[in-house]
């Protein structure tokens, strides 16, 4: 743990560092258990220490949220949930999770980075339907339920997932919750997000099943991605037929993991997030209150008289 707690200050300060204190968050980074003594079941590896590799995290039994607050000077009231990638068998902590906590910073946004149970690692027992779309449910809830406490409009709540995060955002919120005992109060509050982004979203959820009345939605992938272009565009087309407010970018010549341009040469990819900016702006995602979603265009062609 002291190893994830030295990799979460450098990536929280050091790229902020070089532009100024004045850029410098004023709250630092604290961590919030999603259930006080850990998700309910019997679960033999409960106590077992989380493993850092790197960036990447795995052995993840105590499912968290580490809360980056945007700086008071702009915060707005929006939240985002992130949930990483990693191919339910560890977490890309640092590229799917903090830095772009960070960028979502600059936006207003204050950011919650969901450490979900990961189905797929070598000896799990979890599954990902049963499991890992629950840790997103309940981080959604546990948001929703302590919005006061960070400072965050409740209606103003959005789910935003990295490949196979993307895939519980899509099973969170364009699939069907199911039925399950509430354990405490917060299980009783609205897990569904208000808007959701999914950025190169795996495969699992797509076709979704509950898309009627499904939150608005950002998703982005590139053209050359074989595991997740297709599924991107299915969910993309399944929300446009069900009337849901949605947006498409695919990038040309890009594959997958390309998370927020740390290392991609390409200036379309560079400028991702301000589209997802511009996205959440037309949406009054990011107006202190709430807003009102942009006009939609016209169809009628202006003529000069």
């Amino acid at each position: 743990m002291r190893a994830l707690g030295l990799v979460v200050a450098l990536c929280c300060a050091a790229p902020l560092a070089a532009q100024g204190p004045a850029l410098v968050p004023t709250v630092a980074p604290s961590v919030v258990p999603l259930w006080p003594d850990g998700p309910p079941g019997a679960d033999p590896l409960r106590d077992a220490p989380e493993i850092v590799e790197n960036s990447y995290v795995r052995s993840v039994h105590r499912p968290t949220l580490t809360v980056l607050r945007a700086d008071r000077a702009h915060a707005n009231g929006a939240a985002i949930i992130i949930a990483p990638g990693g191919g339910h068998k560890m977490l890309v902590w640092v590229n799917e999770g903090l830095m772009p906590a960070r960028t979502l910073n600059r936006f207003g946004v204050t950011v919650f980075v969901l450490k979900y149970r990961l189905a797929r690692e070598a000896g799990s027992a979890y599954q990902i339907e049963r499991d890992a779309a629950a840790d997103a449910r309940r981080a959604v809830r546990y948001v929703r339920a302590h919005s006061a406490e960070y400072g965050v409009d409740p209606h103003r709540i959005g789910l935003m997932g990295f490949s196979a995060g993307g895939e519980l955002v899509s099973l969170v919120a364009d699939n069907p919750a199911p039925v399950t005992p509430s354990i405490d109060a917060i299980d009783r509050v609205d897990g569904r997000p208000d808007f959701q982004v999914l950025i190169y979203p795996g495969p699992l959820g797509v076709p979704a099943r509950a898309v009627a009345g499904a939150p608005p939605a950002f998703l982005a992938a590139g053209t050359l991605d074989a595991c997740c272009a297709a599924p991107t565009l299915t969910l993309y087309q399944q929300l446009r037929d069900a009337h849901v407010s949605a947006e498409l970018h695919l990038f040309a010549d890009t594959d997958h993991g390309f998370n927020v341009a740390m290392h991609a040469e390409r200036v379309g990819l560079q400028h991702w997030p301000d589209r997802l900016a511009d996205w959440l702006g037309d949406g009054g995602w990011l107006v202190p209150g709430g807003g009102t979603r942009a006009t939609p265009s016209s169809t009628t062609e202006l003529l000069p008289n």
